[in-house]
């Protein structure tokens, strides 16, 4: 029945919502961002007034046109060409588009189309994705060409193949791995991503992804990783390690398999979660000798963490992550209804989760965000990715709660916005084009009406919530503009548009969404 549910669901979908048009607007022969205060991604302060120029979706001019508090000289801005666009900006902020380096877009059994996805994406001032696995490279690579023609509402996509999909020939010898990475490149594909492989395999296609110039990411699941961990991936050429899987195992001591009970099951969900976050405490201590070395040999490597914290949070305080106040009005149905205690869906391992679990999870957020942080601290390179989709984290939204996360391990809010947008960047060998705000670069940019370095909450689409000198509970912030390569979208215009179709759905359905257990 459930799947008969989604696959009616999936069909009538995005037949509803705002027109298209009011929702942007662009791009034009010129765009004048006016007044703002800029917080850059290259960890420099903030720092306005400022007005922005772009044509022809270049940034050309970055002009600091007064002081905080004093009237600003028109007579000295920059004027605005006819057919141009201006906005007023006075007392916003503006960022550099955010980059999220670790994304699915949507998924058959979570019923989410991409216009869905996209939206919550783009309302959250996302412009740039790296899809790190999804439908298949052909459907991956039209969404990139529609997104680039701005033929669709969609941030940039760059895409990773999984290794070895759509292929019936088995990847059993290095060259036939190396054969299928030509094949992937050739086709068009931005890199891979891998899950592991046995040793020789990995190395070979490692190696000719290496060659070909491509990027690669890594999620080293538990059937390769006791032979091929994080350092084996960096030392063959691997960009980028994908959550945290591989990296304890690298730091182990005394062992070389994790501490598995003897009745494990791999394809049982709440044996591999609940036993992974058992990991963290099976490895080297933070800062003995061991430690210190492997995080070294990795920066030496030039190689990028991303950490993705918000994916597993749930493992960790279930009832916080379950009760979000976005899920009542931005989750579909059937999103909900896969994130449901299940023994078929991945990530639905709730079959017996409690305190003794999160616990644990607690323990294993502490050692891994001591390794994280004191890994930027050196120099390494961290990202910013949500892996939204799964384990009741919402497009978007997740996205946010990342930033969070990476503040509690430690980050200062500048070093955070510089994961979102330089680090990212860089790892996608982008940063020439994106990531700051610099002349010459591409016109992505993100407008909030709050200042994010005080309180990253104001980024969500729900906003912070704040109480006035007159003693009235309000929300404030959400962004207001996302910028993407010129085109100006009205961020809560998107939310409201997803809101619409959330409920229409619902509203179709009779659909209430109910916790776990409660009768309906």
């Amino acid at each position: 029945m459930k799947k008969l549910f989604v696959f009616i669901f999936t069909i009538s979908l995005f037949q509803t919502g705002f027109p298209q048009e009011k929702l942007s607007e662009g791009p034009f022969n010129q765009l004048i961002i006016r007044g703002v205060t800029l917080i850059n991604g290259n960890g420099a302060p903030p720092r306005g007034p400022i007005d922005i120029v772009v044509e022809n979706n270049k940034i050309v001019k970055i002009q600091v046109v007064g002081y905080p508090g004093v009237a600003i000289d028109e007579a000295k801005r920059p004027k605005l060409k006819e057919g141009g666009k201006e906005l007023d900006c006075s007392e916003m902020y503006v960022l550099p588009g955010f980059i999220d380096m670790h994304t699915h877009i949507g998924g058959v059994s979570q019923g989410a189309d991409y216009d869905y996805v996209f939206k919550l994406w783009m309302a959250h001032g996302i412009t740039t994705v790296r899809e790190v696995g999804g439908r298949g490279l052909n459907w991956s690579l039209d969404l990139k060409k529609k997104s680039a023609e701005n033929s669709i509402i969609a941030p940039r996509i760059l895409t990773h193949t999984v290794f070895g999909q759509a292929t019936e020939k088995p990847l059993s010898t290095p060259e036939r791995a190396r054969e299928w990475v030509r094949e992937n490149a050739k086709k068009g594909a931005d890199g891979v991503k891998f899950f592991g492989a046995p040793p020789e395999i990995m190395a070979a296609a490692l190696d000719e992804n290496k060659k070909l110039g491509l990027r690669s990411a890594c999620h080293h699941a538990q059937m390769d990783v006791a032979r091929w961990n994080v350092l084996h991936s960096a030392r063959a050429g691997l960009t980028s390690m994908e959550h945290w899987y591989g990296l304890p195992e690298a730091l182990f001591e005394d062992r070389t398999v994790q501490d598995y009970p003897l009745d494990y099951n791999y394809q049982n969900e709440q044996h591999r979660f609940e036993e992974a976050g058992k990991l963290w405490t099976q490895a080297a201590k933070p800062f003995s000798e061991h430690w210190n070395k492997v995080m070294d040999e990795l920066i030496s490597l030039d190689f990028t963490i991303d950490p993705t914290f918000n994916i597993y949070e749930a493992s960790r305080d279930l009832q916080r992550a379950r009760r979000a106040e976005w899920h009542e009005e931005y989750t579909l149905p059937s999103l909900w209804e896969f994130y449901q205690p299940s023994k078929i869906s991945h990530g639905s391992y709730w079959h017996d989760w409690g305190t003794e679990q999160e616990v644990a999870w607690r323990e294993n957020y502490k050692l891994w965000m001591t390794f994280v942080n004191e890994y930027k601290n050196r120099g390494g390179r961290v990202t910013t990715g949500s892996d939204s989709g799964f384990i009741f984290q919402l497009y978007g939204f997740a996205y946010i709660r990342e930033m969070e996360l990476l503040r509690e391990a430690g980050f200062h809010p500048l070093e955070i916005i510089r994961s979102a947008t330089l680090n990212g960047a860089e790892a996608l060998g982008m940063d020439a084009k994106i990531g700051t705000v610099e002349v010459g670069k591409l016109a992505d940019f993100v407008v909030v009406e709050e200042n994010p370095l005080k309180n990253l909450k104001v980024l969500y689409g729900t906003g912070a919530i704040r109480l006035t000198e007159d003693n009235e509970v309000v929300r404030v912030g959400g962004v207001k503009y996302t910028i993407k390569d010129g085109v100006v979208f009205d961020a809560k215009a998107l939310l409201k548009d997803i809101k619409a179709t959330v409920a229409k759905q619902k509203e179709k359905l009779n659909y209430t969404i109910k916790q776990p257990g409660v009768e309906k």
